[in-house]
């Protein structure tokens, strides 16, 4: 499942992230990568130890945390603090899959990939971010605040960016339910049972929703 989410930060939070970044040190995002992603990946990121980066990455994060949408779908376990990328001209970030298991300790598996855009498409041309899936390949460019989220497993890239800069913060999560075709059911069954709650809360048939969903929840989860 490909989900794009508006709102995930808004304006006050948008200002005070580029404010922050503005004057941070980043270094070549070949430094973060995986053995075959460093074949690949020309853009920059912002060092873990720049002033303000810390705010940055909480930001981001407390941003997702919140968003109801997020959680709904994504049923997250784990949020991985964020890289905050940026790609000048003539940057880009060839194909290539995410690490299975992410660097920390304990290390974290990753379930789903997580783009926030942090500033406007017009700011920039290309830097599309491509995603493989049986349907072809997916393009997104979205708004400053919105984000993108997508399983982990899936090859992806981001266009060469032509004119201007692209700056993202990019994360993973690990969810509590591993197969992401269990996670989009559960989705779809929670959205039943909120139109259920809503239209018809007398009704047994909305305690069989709201009790199938937490037993497959119960089932599935670890």
């Amino acid at each position: 499942m490909l989900l794009c989410i508006s709102d995930v930060l808004d304006y006050a939070e948008l200002k005070e992230i580029r404010r922050l970044i503005g004057g941070g040190k980043f270094k070549d995002g070949k430094l973060t990568a995986g053995y075959r992603a460093k074949l690949v990946k020309n853009n920059l990121q912002l060092d873990k130890d720049a002033p303000g980066a810390k705010e940055v990455k909480s930001i981001v994060v407390a941003g997702l945390k919140r968003n109801r949408t997020f959680q709904d779908t994504a049923l997250p376990r784990t949020i991985r603090p964020p890289l905050i990328s940026r790609y000048q001209e003539g940057m880009n970030y060839g194909w290539h899959v995410d690490d299975a298991l992410m660097a920390g300790d304990p290390k974290v598996r990753s379930d789903l990939s997580i783009t926030v855009f942090l500033n406007d498409p017009a700011d920039y041309d290309g830097g599309q971010l491509i995603i493989s899936s049986p349907f072809g390949e997916q393009e997104v460019k979205l708004p400053a605040g919105a984000a993108v989220v997508y399983p982990s497993a899936t090859l992806h890239q981001v266009a060469p960016v032509t004119e201007g800069e692209r700056l993202a913060a990019v994360t993973w999560a690990r969810s509590y339910v591993r197969d992401a075709a269990q996670r989009e059911m559960l989705a779809d069954l929670l959205a039943v049972q909120k139109k259920l709650a809503a239209l018809a809360p007398d009704e047994a048939e909305t305690d069989l929703a709201f009790k199938t969903y937490s037993n497959l929840l119960r089932m599935w989860s670890e």
